[in-house]
């Protein structure tokens, strides 16, 4: 069954954080992927410690970032692809100088994401 062509303009999924900063939910795409865009320039700063109840993919646009998923660090820079499985607890922070910039693919029509103590500050 051919779908027809979707378009979601830039002012409907950024979050004002910064221009590449926000999410378009699969459903509004009439997939059964999500996408999130974030970006960040502070040193130390990423998102906090979560899970998902599917697989994500982030790919590392422009930067250097710390990932912990599970109990696995991997330093990451830019053109590098990574995966956190589906229920693995996971963050990631800014480690450059510069900007750190992701496409993260959630392999979900919606976004459900579940924020937990971080062990390591616990």
């Amino acid at each position: 069954m051919a779908r027809d062509p979707v378009r979601v303009p830039h002012a409907q999924w950024n979050s004002l954080r910064d221009f590449w900063h926000g999410h378009v939910e699969g459903r509004d795409l009439g997939t059964g992927v999500t996408v999130l865009f974030y970006a960040n320039k502070e040193k130390g700063k990423g998102p906090g410690w979560h899970v998902h109840p599917y697989d994500e993919v982030f790919i590392i646009r422009e930067g250097r970032a710390l990932f912990t998923i599970g109990e696995t660090r991997i330093e990451a820079e830019t053109g590098d692809v990574l995966l956190g499985p589906a229920g693995i607890p996971h963050k990631f922070a800014n480690i450059g100088e510069g900007r750190l910039d992701t496409v993260d693919i959630h392999l979900s029509d919606r976004w459900i994401q579940t924020d937990l103590p971080d062990p390591e500050t616990a």
